[in-house]
Formats: structure tokens, sequence, C-alpha cells
């Protein structure tokens, strides 16, 4: 029970601070504003960490890798701390391969929260502030799908199908994931 406890924990924290990394990183790319409240606490929850790895790892391009990096290092302390608590069980030096694992799996879900509020504020407040954020972060994932599928009844099901996508990705991993941990 303890251990259980333990895990819930460090998963709501690092899902909190990991999370807030790649939204840092979507917002740079869509070139959001870091003034209005949700960029403001993106920079609180990731500032500490995010701009003294700047000094040592360059952008890619409109890649912000520092916060890529952010993002696993705190995925790689979870599941170090995690190993820890269980008594050291498993393999250390699979660590860093199943903490990659581990942030795609945070990636997936995040996506998949990012495309289900787009969703719900299109039909409950097309015109409000919150909707075009999340129209910009959603955009570029969505009309991947959208150029590839024709609409039904005029109707745009790229976001259901995206999200179905993202479920069985995110099942696979956690497979895979599992699997290595064994």
């Amino acid at each position: 029970m303890f251990y259980n406890l333990i895990a819930m924990l460090l998963d709501i924290v690092a899902s909190l601070v990991a999370g807030a990394c790649l939204l840092r990183l979507l917002m740079q790319w869509q070139r959001v504003s870091f003034r209005q409240p949700i960029g403001q606490f993106v920079c609180a929850v990731t500032d500490w960490l995010v701009l003294p790895l700047r000094r040592h790892i360059p952008a890619w391009g409109k890649l912000d890798t520092a916060s890529v990096a952010g993002a696993w290092l705190v995925k790689v302390v979870q599941y170090g701390l995690l190993w820890a608590f269980s008594g050291a069980q498993g393999e250390l030096a699979l660590l860093p391969l199943v903490s990659v694992v581990g942030l795609v799996q945070l990636v997936v879900s995040a996506l998949s929260a990012l495309v289900f509020l787009f969703v719900l504020m299109s039909w409950l407040q097309p015109g409000s502030t919150a909707y075009h954020l999340l129209n910009l972060l959603t955009q570029p994932f969505l009309d991947l799908l959208r150029k590839r599928m024709p609409r039904l009844g005029g109707v745009d099901i790229s976001a259901w199908v995206f999200l179905i996508l993202m479920q069985v990705l995110g099942v696979v991993l956690a497979g895979l994931q599992t699997s290595w941990m064994r």
C-alpha cells in the first residue's frame, strides 16, 4: 500500500512538471503568448528546470530541446525513485529507456486531453479565448488527419479519429513498458 501511495504521488508531481515542460514546448512551437494565465503558470512550473538546461542544450530549429530534456529528466527521477522504493528490483540500465516510454505516454495523454478539451470547447464556447488557445495547440495534429480524411456529411471527425489513435498508442506503450519492467 505504501508503494502504491508513493507511486501515485510521484506520478502526479512528475506528470504536472513534465507535462508543463511539454506544454511549454508546444506553446513555443506554435508561438503562443506566455503573457496569458496558462503561459504564466507554465513558466512558473518549469523555469527552474528549463532555463538552466538552455545554457547547455541549444534549441534545434523551432524545437525547444531544453523543455524536452527537462520533461525526460523528470520522468527519469520519477522512475528512479520508484525503482529505489521497490527495493531496487529490475534492471537499472533500462531506466532511461523506460523513462522515454513514460514520456511518450505522457505526450499521448496530454495530446488526448488537449484534443478532448478542444472538442468540448467547440461545442460549449466556440468564441472563447480558451477555444482559440486550444485550437492553436491542437491544429498541427488535427490538420494531419484533416488532409487525409473526408468530412462525413459535412462533419469533421478528425478529433475523434485522433483520440482513438492516441488510445491505441497508449495501450501499446503501456504493454511495452510493462514487459520491460518485469
